[in-house]
């Protein structure tokens, strides 16, 4: 009785009628295609066990840290992983600790696992520590975390990263 309308069937342009079907372009059915508007969210980036990184990360998308990083950490989603081991301060919407933590970590929702080891603050929105986490430090409540002094801490990803030219020195910055 009823039936899915798919739209019109376009006819072959001229010089198509000849080649077969399946060489000629399918119609396209747009009920069906992503719009530009919603993107395709890629998959977290993997930071395996023997890999050991001295520097920050920065990253808009989804991060999982299962080795050594020697840094600051900003991200979307931040998993550090059972044999992750971080020196530094995390950034993140999301922030799940497994493995073991030396620094502050900072954000809107925070979750010590049963495995995490966690020496530095926490600053967050919510907060969740299971059973079997080991924890010393303090813990703030805050309504935004990720702002530090009236400053987001979110990393601006489509600034150019600072320049490390002489103005930036701290002989430069001094005046009379």
């Amino acid at each position: 009785m009823f039936s899915k309308h798919r739209g019109p069937e376009t006819a072959p342009k001229a010089g198509e009628a000849d080649k077969p079907a399946d060489a000629r372009p399918a119609p396209q059915d747009f009920s069906t295609s992503p719009s530009p508007a919603s993107k395709v969210k890629p998959p977290a980036s993997v930071l395996s066990s023997d890999l050991t990184i001295t520097g920050n990360v920065r990253t808009s998308g989804d991060v999982q840290v299962e080795g050594t990083i020697e840094g600051d950490i900003y991200a979307h989603l931040l998993t550090v992983g059972e044999t992750a081991t971080i020196r530094g301060e995390l950034v993140a919407d999301d922030v799940v600790v497994n493995g073991h933590v030396i620094g502050k970590v900072r954000g809107l929702k925070v979750r010590l696992t049963s495995t995490a080891k966690v020496e530095g603050d926490i600053i967050h929105k919510t907060i969740a520590i299971e059973s079997g986490a080991h924890f010393e430090g303090s813990v703030q409540r805050q309504e935004d975390p990720l702002k530090t002094g009236g400053q987001s801490s979110r990393p601006n990803l489509a600034a150019p990263a600072p320049s490390s030219g002489a103005a930036d020195t701290p002989s430069a910055q001094s005046g009379s």
